[in-house]
């Protein structure tokens, strides 16, 4: 890890500490910088070095065409981070990579500091706190919002999802809470009752998304969330993911701009598998290269 990394990450746990710490009075030790050296609880992601996601000199070729060129690249906790291209510029490689869904040929990829994602399956990457959410929502058409909810928590108990578990599966009080907060987070508790399969096309990538956060997870992964969806469920779906940060990290692939406008703080430009500009939205749209190979003249 490069020097200027060490340090970025040095400022970006600063930052994450301060905001703990303004949430709960204190830091982790009573006003000393927290988490060096503390034992981490069981489950729990080590994010000491300011980072819950990198990619360090990751390339992966299909074919003999290079999709990922030895891209690096981190998140810090909490983070927001768009992430925006042409199309091949290896958006999705990359979020199946990260995801276990495809191998890298070479380079590391890390979930906090400890967690190394090559060793591990999909489904168990899912279950260490990644959660994915394609373009087109999936969610169980013929069971009500509340049951699709439901059936996300069952689901990440270990159960197995046949018909009798799901009739014998009863919420605790905590799990209610949980969910009927949900449901107001994603803008569906006036339609709990409602067939999934009768909600517009935003609602139900709202509850997708609801859906993932049944599960608990510490870093989402969200492919053109926004598209297809009207002016007003935009709007309304900016306005979940600024709710969200903070809470999560959060990695978006889109390609609306005024949508990356109104929830980014940093855009990350990928190219050719590789990182070819990064910074806020003003300044990745006036580099030079990026007009060149995205956005146009």
């Amino acid at each position: 890890m490069t020097p200027e990394l060490m340090e970025e990450g040095a400022q970006r746990i600063a930052a994450y500490q301060a905001a703990q710490a303004a949430r709960v009075g204190q830091t982790e030790s009573g006003g000393r910088a927290a988490g060096i050296g503390r034992i981490l609880k069981s489950g729990e992601v080590d994010v000491t070095h300011g980072r819950i996601l990198y990619l360090d000199d990751v390339s992966v070729s299909f074919d003999g065409f290079k999709a990922i060129n030895k891209l690096s690249l981190d998140i810090a906790p909490g983070e927001l981070r768009c992430i925006i291209g042409p199309n091949g510029a290896g958006k999705t490689t990359m979020m199946d990579i990260i995801t276990g869904k495809t191998r890298p040929d070479t380079g590391t990829v890390f979930f906090g500091s400890t967690i190394d994602l090559l060793r591990y399956s999909e489904a168990e990457i899912a279950q260490l706190g990644i959660g994915r959410k394609f373009q087109k929502p999936t969610v169980f058409e013929q069971l009500s919002v509340f049951e699709n909810l439901e059936l996300a928590l069952h689901t990440r108990q270990g159960r197995e999802r046949d018909v009798w578990a799901s009739m014998t599966f009863r919420l605790n009080d905590e799990q209610s809470d949980r969910l009927l907060e949900i449901l107001h987070t994603i803008h569906l508790s006036d339609s709990a009752t409602k067939l999934a399969g009768n909600l517009s096309h935003g609602q139900k990538q709202w509850l997708e998304i609801g859906m993932l956060l049944m599960q608990d997870p510490k870093l989402l992964l969200l492919d053109e969330p926004v598209a297809g969806m009207t002016d007003e469920e935009t709007e309304r779906t900016a306005e979940l993911f600024l709710t969200l940060k903070g809470k999560h990290s959060l990695m978006v692939v889109e390609h609306d701009m005024g949508f990356i406008r109104r929830i980014s703080d940093i855009v990350t430009v990928l190219c050719d598998g590789a990182v070819l500009a990064q910074g806020t939205l003003d300044q990745v749209q006036n580099d030079e290269r990026v007009i060149e190979v995205y956005l146009g003249r």
